[in-house]
């Protein structure tokens, strides 16, 4: 196995944590121990399929080789530190990853569907204004075995009559900062071996990282879903810096040629709805003229307040009257229901506790070599 995907990859008692090696990997750690490849197709369909991370329930196993895989290997998994159920019935854990770093993980049940919105970073580095992530600053991407580790987890202590449906990155960071290891998780969450899930239902969420939208439909291409929140630079600035390095039009752009590859599906707009900031007849005019004929669609977020945030929801009637106003102008849009929000669950609310924080922020040498 190559030397430099185990330094990454080992839990903290020294063992090769299997979860989240790609199946390739995977099948060279069994050669290593002179066992067939197909072993691991058999770990995957227990850890992924069947929730099993313990060696000795693996009953297909010969007993010599689960022995040896106690001593050299693990299926290591988040520590769960906290767990909070809302009144709507959103669950909310709060995982440490160590080092006195904690991310957050949020499971939304649904009648047809169980949706659950992973984290990929502790912390974030792009400081959206109106986000409590960024508030709290940034210490370090998450490794594919703790990205992958919160759906397992959460498999695990729900059981197969609540097991995850579909997974969003859109939890704690921006998961194009951290492209390798979220590709990396993409590949197995739609592998028919690991999770077996549809690539419809995996999203990646982005605030605009553009070199990776470009390279991303190349690697996997899942849904996507775009941070925009304004129509125009002057606001979005200030919103969502990144648009300062990536405007727009140029991030638009991206978005068009990521459709192309996307089999008749949408990109799906993200947009925040604040009071008094982009919630004007104008700026869904605006909206409308950047995204009509185009495969998108947006989606309206009714603003989640937190702690020490200069920002207020926009009325109801307001985002209702956005909301016809982009549809009067040939627009398909939504407005997402707000779930978890009284146990500080909804978008936008994840803080989890980022400790040692590096206030790396736009333009930081981190942002460009996470690619």
């Amino acid at each position: 196995m190559r030397e430099n995907a185990l330094n990454s990859i080992h839990d903290t008692s020294g063992k090769l944590n299997l979860i989240g090696l790609s199946p390739e990997m995977l099948a060279e750690f069994f050669v290593g121990l002179g066992e067939k490849p197909y072993r691991a197709r058999q770990i995957m369909g227990w850890a992924y399929q069947r929730g099993v991370v313990n060696f000795n329930e693996m009953t297909n196993l010969s007993l010599r080789l689960r022995q040896r895989l106690e001593l050299v290997a693990s299926l290591s998994l988040p520590k769960i530190i906290r767990r909070e159920i809302s009144r709507d019935g959103t669950c909310k854990w709060l995982l440490d990853v160590g080092a006195g770093q904690a991310v957050e993980t949020v499971y939304i049940p649904e009648p047809n569907r169980a949706t659950l919105c992973i984290s990929s970073q502790a912390g974030c580095a792009l400081d959206c204004s109106f986000c409590a992530t960024g508030r709290r600053g940034f210490n370090r991407n998450l490794s594919a075995a703790e990205i992958l580790g919160q759906v397992v987890l959460v498999n695990q202590t729900l059981g197969p009559d609540s097991a995850v449906t579909n997974v969003v990155f859109m939890g704690m960071g921006e998961p194009l900062a951290n492209y390798r290891e979220v590709v990396s998780v993409v590949k197995l969450l739609i592998d028919d071996l690991a999770f077996g899930l549809s690539r419809r239902r995996v999203t990646i969420s982005t605030a605009g990282l553009v070199p990776q939208i470009r390279k991303l439909s190349g690697d996997c291409n899942v849904a996507l879903a775009v941070s925009l929140h304004a129509p125009t630079d002057l606001v979005r600035d200030k919103l969502v810096p990144i648009n300062r390095r990536h405007r727009i039009q140029e991030l638009l752009d991206a978005c068009w040629q990521y459709a192309e590859c996307l089999a008749s599906r949408q990109v799906t707009f993200e947009y925040v709805m604040l009071a008094g900031v982009n919630d004007t007849p104008r700026d869904a005019e605006i909206l409308a003229k950047l995204l009509r004929g185009r495969p998108a669609k947006v989606n309206l977020i009714p603003f989640n307040s937190f702690p020490g945030t200069e920002y207020q929801c926009s009325s109801p009637e307001q985002i209702d009257q956005f909301c016809t106003n982009l549809r009067s102008a040939g627009i398909v849009a939504t407005i997402r229901r707000t779930r978890g929000d009284d146990i500080a669950a909804a978008c936008g609310q994840l803080a989890g506790q980022v400790k040692d924080r590096m206030r790396v922020r736009l333009g930081d040498k981190q942002i460009r070599a996470a690619s």
